[in-house]
């Protein structure tokens, strides 16, 4: 993880945030990125455990490996096309459908899984919704065969719990990057 990544920006007028140059030293780089690193982890932490809480009501699993890495891209990442409100919700669902998908032509294996790891990677680029943590949603479904009638809502909502997550974290803490930068 580059220090430097996660230094505050000051803002500016008009809602935009200026470069701030780097510390030039470690200790003060690090010193700088503390507040960012700290709110980062707490926000992804903060929307996991919502995530877990929410399955844990219900009695159904939510929270899936793929999410955890869909709240670290939203967060570490939070003004790239991957990160954005349409792609992580889209992305996810199409990796769900093409887990499904090949479920319907042959049986889950790791071989079929890794099908569907490659469908859903040729699905949100043709969909213009790139985010590599669907793929893992298309290998979770194969692997693991859940019932799309129960599963594909709560991944839904889970998504959905993740892009408000990152919405309320940017809010929170002022030097933080503004998200989404788009909604659609």
């Amino acid at each position: 993880m580059d220090v430097d990544s996660v230094l505050s920006r000051p803002p500016v007028p008009g809602g935009q945030r200026a470069a701030a140059p780097p510390p030039k030293g470690l200790r003060q780089r690090v010193r700088a990125a503390a507040p960012g690193i700290l709110h980062g982890g707490a926000a992804v932490a903060a929307v996991l455990l919502a995530l877990a809480a929410a399955g844990a009501l219900i009695g159904e699993p939510v929270l899936i490996p793929s999410l955890a890495a869909s709240a670290a891209v939203l967060h570490y990442t939070p003004g790239l096309p991957t990160a954005q409100p349409r792609t992580v919700v889209l992305a996810h669902l199409l990796g769900a459908a093409s887990g499904y998908a090949v479920l319907a032509v042959v049986p889950g294996s790791p071989w079929s899984a890794a099908v569907a790891g490659g469908l859903t990677f040729a699905a949100t680029s043709l969909a213009r919704t790139p985010h590599s943590p669907a793929c893992a949603t298309a290998v979770v479904v194969v692997l693991q065969s859940p019932a799309p009638a129960r599963f594909l809502p709560l991944l839904l909502g889970a998504t959905v719990v993740l892009v408000l997550g990152g919405y309320t974290a940017s809010r929170l803490r002022r030097a933080a990057p503004p998200y989404p930068v788009r909604w659609w």
